[in-house]
């Protein structure tokens, strides 16, 4: 496709893709008001499904293998649940030319939500741990989802525009890291056309609505959970002397892991080791036998990956040994089989798309953005051998007069995953579709 036609498509996405933008905006709202957790999208999946055959594509349901066991972490013990796959691959296919996988995830989150909107979440829902939690769209898959079947109903009416076929995939469990390698272990390459291009996007509770933002290279953390159990000897908390306390040891270990970032670690290569729970003990005056920690690891580099894993298991069980603690009463370090690898957005890619955007949005409205130390199982697609050109978009969503106050200092911004965090939806999603139909257009010319 020569250039002035490409600007001409630019100008036509601009001015006819928001046919429906009202439609659009119900639909996000009943996506937002009704979220499912992840392994347990089946309505959601099924709205997906369904609004993609009412745009014309070929879909497929269940992708991602009925009755995968997923092994969860929680309290030391190690749960293993059967989880069904709700993946949904749509493919819209419009003569020879390139395979664009556009890409969106569907699950929710165990949060409350304390918005205020009129279409607020009020959902239950049941963890595989069987815990019962509130359940919210708090990390912007809701949106995302509605941008993607914007683009969908914008392509399958504009196919005169472009050649090629688009395969439009609703991924589950993105939230656990495990949706896309179900989807790839059933698979998604080899039952599907393979891709010339991966493309997707996230929300970014940052940037303003009607912005995309773009990241080149290295966009994304590795991401890894680990678990410790302590041990110990119990005894009663009057008599010290008698027991070896598991908490003082965790208190020691969660204390030396600080030492391996900023110790360890070149201080010019990104690297995180939180522990985000412990728990251990049932009564102020038992010394307990055990404590549990939980940790989750952020890194680049394979090499500061490695370093960082190997150097939790070597302190948790060295100050196990100058506590004095028997060789066969040593702590347990597992690190969790759901690893995330790190995000990498083809330069090449990027800088052709990020051109489009430019076009379709304007050139003020398309942000260069930081690497960040979040993780997202998208890099999944890309690193699929032979590698394919991958580009995570991120998409403004705070309201304007909320960005303008937070600029001025005087408010502080809710992140993803918090129970306060929603987009602007008109804006942010009218602006997505634009920005993406555009981006679909160009590549399949």
């Amino acid at each position: 496709m020569c250039r002035p036609l490409i600007l001409l498509v630019t100008l036509l996405v601009t001015t006819q893709v928001h046919a429906r933008p009202q439609d659009l905006l119900s639909l996000y709202q009943h996506l937002h008001a009704n979220p499912e957790l992840s392994f347990q999208e089946v309505n959601t999946s099924a709205l997906m499904a369904r609004e993609l055959e009412a745009a014309g594509f070929e879909v497929t349901r269940g992708v991602g293998g009925e009755g995968v066991r997923e092994s969860l972490k929680q309290g030391g013990a190690v749960l293993n649940k059967k989880v069904g796959g709700h993946g949904v691959v749509g493919l819209l296919r419009n003569g020879k030319g390139p395979v664009l996988m556009l890409r969106t995830d569907m699950d929710a989150l165990p949060v409350e939500e304390q918005t205020g909107l009129a279409y607020a979440s009020t959902a239950r829902g049941v963890e595989l741990t069987g815990q019962e939690v509130s359940v919210m769209h708090a990390c912007g898959h809701d949106t995302h989802m509605t941008v993607v079947i914007g683009v969908a109903r914008a392509l399958a009416k504009r196919q005169q525009d472009w050649s090629g076929t688009l395969m439009v995939i609703a991924q589950p469990a993105e939230e656990r890291g495990a949706g896309a390698r179900m989807m790839l272990a059933d698979g998604l390459f080899e039952r599907f056309p393979r891709p010339d291009f991966n493309l997707s996007l996230h929300g970014m509770p940052t940037l303003p609505a009607g912005t995309v933002g773009y990241v080149s290279g290295w966009m994304m953390a590795n991401v890894d959970s680990v678990d410790i159990t302590v041990h110990g000897i119990g005894a009663h908390g009057a008599y010290p002397q008698a027991g070896k306390d598991p908490i003082v040891l965790a208190a020691a270990i969660i204390m030396d892991l600080q030492t391996l970032v900023s110790r360890e670690i070149n201080p010019l290569q990104p690297a995180v080791v939180t522990v985000g729970s412990i728990h251990a003990g049932t009564k102020h005056n038992i010394i307990s036998d055990r404590a549990h920690l939980q940790l989750t690891v952020r890194s680049y580099s394979e090499a500061v990956r490695q370093k960082l894993l190997a150097g939790i298991e070597r302190i948790a069980i060295n100050q196990a040994r100058a506590f004095g603690l028997p060789e066969d009463k040593l702590p347990e370090v597992v690190v969790g089989d759901e690893y995330t690898p790190a995000l990498w957005n083809d330069p090449a890619l990027v800088a052709r798309t990020v051109a489009v955007f430019k076009r379709a949005i304007g050139d003020d409205n398309v942000i260069e953005v930081d690497r960040v130390m979040g993780g997202e199982d998208f890099s999944r697609y890309g690193r699929v051998e032979p590698r394919i050109p991958s580009f995570m978009v991120r998409l403004g969503s705070v309201p304007r007069e909320k960005y303008a106050a937070s600029q001025r200092g005087e408010l502080d911004l809710p992140s993803l995953h918090s129970p306060f965090y929603y987009p602007e939806p008109e804006l942010t999603i009218t602006t997505g579709v634009k920005a993406m139909t555009a981006a679909v257009l160009e590549l399949l010319n």
